[in-house]
């Protein structure tokens, strides 16, 4: 049983393209879907990748450019200083929870100097030593995403966080698969379970793929915590947008997520329902005269037969009956007493 909600994190990611406008839009998009946080990108390109760093094949599919290279695309997805702390203002008057993820050093130390509590280590610097004993020492809380990773390239990340004094309890897993977008056969959302199993985390899914059917199906398999990209419009030029959800698929996937949470809640055992309780009479049947029987008459299947509603002898006793005899006179159709 469920005791808190899911965490929906809506990945704004750098599907701003580099607008602040843009962005105040996206967080606007996410309040409307009702998530938790919204969450954009925090890096400083020349930090990330070399001026030789060549793009992968859905950042060129993507945005139409196969000669610019992967550092002349990420500086101008790149957010100010001063961006950041405008759409952090505008977060917060919207009553939404801002969250960023650091792809570098310097960027680790801004988000948390500007207060945030909690890293996510996305997939790309799982294996990045530095990196992870700085977040490490930073945060009181991990996010871990394992797209790409293998399960000893996930311990020995966990390792790190551990020995930094940040507790399982406090740490979540992500199963994830870098490909965008992400083939159904290649989900393997059962990986997520094992996840939980090896490690005694907390476990969740940041998802890729086209649609809300897989995120909603790992909240029913036990995630704690949903990741998601959404854009403005999956038509806009960059390099996420066409994995990524339009506001009103977000709101849906939101929606989808918090009905199956309710679903999942209860005892977890097998009982009538308070809301089904009154249907029982409705739906179920009981033993009736099927023509008229007088007093002293031999019950039998040509004078009893089974009919709704269900609030008088059960069928389960039809064998008790058989051959007593009638206490009373009945008309067809009259409950047996």
């Amino acid at each position: 049983m469920k005791k808190e909600s899911v965490i929906i994190i809506a990945e704004a990611g750098v599907n701003h393209n580099g607008s602040l406008e843009n962005a105040f839009r996206l967080v606007d998009a996410a309040v409307d879907a009702g998530v938790d946080y919204v969450k954009f990108q925090t890096f400083k390109a020349s930090n990330l990748v070399s001026i030789k760093a060549k793009k992968a094949e859905y950042q060129i599919e993507n945005t139409k450019n196969s000669t610019e290279s992967q550092l002349q695309m990420l500086q101008k997805l790149e957010l100010s200083e001063d961006d950041h702390e405008k759409i952090f203002a505008y977060c917060n008057s919207k009553s939404i929870k801002f969250f960023s993820t650091a792809f570098d050093l310097d960027s680790l130390e801004y988000l948390s100097k500007i207060g945030l509590d909690m890293v996510k280590i996305p997939s790309g610097e799982i294996t990045n030593l530095p990196y992870l004993k700085r977040a490490a020492s930073l945060f009181k809380k991990a996010i871990i995403s394992t797209g790409m990773a293998t399960l000893s390239e996930i311990e020995d990340a966990v390792a790190v966080f551990v020995k930094h004094g940040v507790t399982k309890e406090n740490i979540t897993i992500l199963h994830c698969n870098t490909e965008y977008p992400t083939p159904m056969k290649d989900v393997n959302l059962l990986a997520m379970l094992h996840l939980g199993k090896e490690f005694k985390t907390s476990i969740g899914y940041s998802d890729h793929t086209l649609g809300i059917e897989v995120p909603i199906a790992a909240v029913a398999l036990g995630a704690v915590m949903i990741e998601k990209h959404f854009t403005l419009d999956k038509n806009m030029e960059g390099p996420d947008h066409k994995a990524s959800l339009e506001p009103a698929e977000l709101k849906a996937m939101t929606l989808a997520i918090r009905n199956i949470e309710l679903a999942i809640l209860g005892s977890g055992q097998k009982t009538p329902s308070e809301s089904e309780k009154k249907n029982i009479a409705i739906a179920r049947k009981s033993i009736v005269a099927k023509i008229n029987i007088n007093k002293g008459d031999i019950f039998s299947e040509k004078n009893l037969t089974v009919k709704r509603p269900g609030d008088g002898i059960s069928p389960m006793k039809w064998d008790d009956f058989m051959g007593k005899i009638a206490m009373d006179d009945f008309e067809a159709d009259d409950l047996i007493r």
